[in-house]
């Protein structure tokens, strides 16, 4: 069986536990759904939990790669740089991934950029997890393209939460504050970088 520490990605493993527990709830409520995809570490803790609970994930990624991931950047990796086209290809890596932990029974691959995809979506969500692109404009797109998707009682779920801007990028917790400031979700609880909130309404 495929080991998370055998995929590329940036998940601790407290965090991915926590994700499968989510899911596992969540599941229940209805699909769901992961935006950042990478190469499918998440997936690996996800999608065996969507399964337990009789639903699926959806995980959705452009597959170009954030802006950390450029070339010239941080965490740029150029074994995922497809020199012919000229840009970061992660999708063949995903695909491996699911093959590998025969998961493509319970993970469905969204190809294309959050807000456009979320704008032809109709899908209630049992639970949401945003991993994604960590500019202010990529951040706020999927808080605001998918948080209202989320069913009553369900799950919401930010990577990356970073309360001191010393530690690391601050979008994920700017986005974090509008969940919180909205109303509508309650903090359940934080693990590593991962924040936790429930729907209420």
């Amino acid at each position: 069986m495929l080991h998370p520490d055998d995929v590329k990605g940036f998940l601790a493993k407290e965090e991915g536990d926590e994700l499968a527990r989510l899911a596992r709830e969540a599941g229940t409520l209805g699909p769901a759904l992961e935006i950042g995809t990478y190469c499918g570490k998440s997936a690996l803790y996800l999608g065996p939990a969507a399964r337990e609970a009789g639903t699926v994930l959806y995980t959705l990624d452009h597959h170009r790669g954030s802006e950390e991931h450029q070339p010239g950047e941080e965490y740029h990796d150029p074994e995922l740089y497809d020199a012919e086209i000229g840009a970061v290809e992660t999708l063949g890596a995903l695909r491996h991934t699911l093959f590998r932990a025969a998961l493509e029974d319970c993970v469905i691959p969204l190809i294309g950029r959050s807000s456009i995809v979320a704008a032809n979506w109709t899908t209630p969500l049992g639970m949401l997890f945003i991993d994604g692109g960590h500019s202010m404009e990529a951040a706020l797109a999927d808080y605001r393209g998918w948080a209202g998707r989320v069913v009553t009682g369900g799950i919401l779920a930010i990577h990356d939460v970073f309360p001191n801007p010393e530690d690391g990028g601050r979008p994920p917790y700017e986005i974090w504050k509008l969940a919180m400031a909205s109303g509508l979700f309650e903090q359940v609880r934080r693990v590593g970088t991962l924040e936790v909130l429930r729907r209420l309404a």
